[in-house]
């Protein structure tokens, strides 16, 4: 801090000596008021006799305006042989004005830096801010405080039905408080009504039930519910989960994804750009968390010092299910038009096998983009609207469809 002051008057100083000194050199280049006087008057002498010359005025005009700057004339140089020049009285405010010029940058450089500064505060160097970071995140606030900070929320929109089977459901469990099934039906039916508390205490009792047996999924759903129910904070809480989810599965995407994030609001965005950015060129075009890291991480590299990010080439659609190495060498040695045959042949027996056995969100995914790619579009409409159907009660892997369904250009 000393340096900093001393820096800082040091440059307040320098500006205060240029602008004394330009005041001063503008006083001496003028010199005394009456000598410019009389050069303006000796000029204007001249001028009149020109003009008297050339006969642009009137000879007894001529004589009346000489006889006029003449005495001017004579009372300035008496001004002058007196020693009490208009300059010298002038003298006084000049260096009056110097020194107010000093004054005035100084304490209100000051006064400047009082307000908008931070006095007493030191330089940050790397292991101070880690170390500022750390503190953050061991005092951050706890789930319940993020929780009561959190405005009240207007109820999600649902059917009537739907709700009178999720208050049976909530009974039933009520009843048969050691019921694995009834509490993992619960905890996502409570979050699909956007009921965050009461969904990850019913996934917290489900997690309990299923003792070592938990799998990293299981934890997963936990720390999006309290996410979820924290306004998008990850709490102390929500981190024990997290490391809950590495533990069993290190490469579980969801983990990843809002680790970063709690980096992110510790302040720590180093760490978390160097984990979302290895997230992002790992995950699958239509993993969940692709879309709110894309959206976000350009802002975290700026603020992690890496000014010359670029944002990795989303794949122009997804990739298509089923095809093996022999089916790749085999395509690469085909025309354009039989490569095509090949491509539509694997959607429509991805597209077959779903409907007779039915897949995972990601597959109806993948088929209704590929046939948004092919232009089929008419037919990706109508397989949503199945897809809608077979997933309806299940908001997550909805989405999933969802986000093929938008590649193929007929989401509502």
């Amino acid at each position: 801090m000393t340096l900093f002051w001393i820096v800082a008057g040091a440059l307040v100083l320098v500006i205060a000596a240029l602008l004394v000194l330009a005041l001063l050199r503008g006083e001496r280049a003028t010199g005394p008021a009456e000598a410019y006087d009389l050069r303006v008057y000796r000029d204007q002498l001249r001028e009149i006799e020109r003009d008297a010359a050339r006969g642009t005025i009137a000879p007894d005009e001529a004589e009346r305006l000489k006889t006029e700057v003449s005495r001017r004339i004579l009372a300035a140089d008496a001004r002058m042989q007196a020693g009490t020049p208009r300059s010298a009285r002038g003298s006084g405010p000049s260096l009056a004005m110097a020194a107010v010029i000093v004054l005035v940058l100084l304490a209100g450089s000051a006064l400047i830096y009082l307000r908008l500064g931070a006095p007493g505060y030191g330089d940050l160097g790397l292991q101070t801010r880690i170390s500022a970071a750390q503190e953050a995140r061991e005092n951050r606030p706890s789930q319940s405080e993020a929780e009561a900070q959190m405005p009240e929320q207007s109820p999600t929109e649902a059917p009537e039905d739907y709700r009178a089977l999720v208050e049976r459901l909530r009974t039933a469990v009520t009843e048969r408080p050691d019921d694995v099934q009834g509490h993992a039906l619960l905890a996502r039916s409570e979050a699909a009504l956007g009921n965050y508390p009461q969904a990850y205490a019913a996934q917290r009792r489900l997690i309990t039930l299923k003792g070592d047996e938990a799998s990293a999924r299981d934890y997963a759903d936990l720390t999006d519910m309290l996410v979820l129910a924290a306004g998008g904070y990850v709490s102390p809480e929500a981190e024990q989960a997290l490391d809950e989810v590495m533990r069993r599965d290190p490469d579980n995407g969801v983990a990843r994804y809002y680790g970063g994030l709690m980096m992110a609001q510790t302040g720590r965005p180093d760490t978390a750009f160097r984990i979302w950015d290895k997230l992002l060129r790992e995950s699958r075009a239509d993993a969940p968390w692709v879309a709110p890291v894309r959206a976000q991480i350009p802002d975290l590299a700026y603020a992690a010092g890496v000014n010359d990010y670029e944002l990795p080439a989303a794949p122009n659609g997804p990739a298509i299910a089923g095809p093996g190495a022999a089916d790749i060498e085999a395509a690469s040695e085909l025309s354009a038009e039989d490569r095509q045959q090949m491509i539509e042949g694997m959607v429509d027996r991805l597209g077959a096998r779903l409907a007779d056995e039915g897949g995972s969100p990601q597959e109806w995914g993948q088929l209704l983009g590929a046939l948004g790619v092919l232009g089929r579009t008419e037919q990706a409409a109508e397989i949503w609207q199945e897809a809608q159907t077979v997933f309806a009660g299940q908001p997550e892997a909805l989405a999933i469809v969802r986000a093929g369904a938008a590649r193929a250009g007929i989401s509502e």
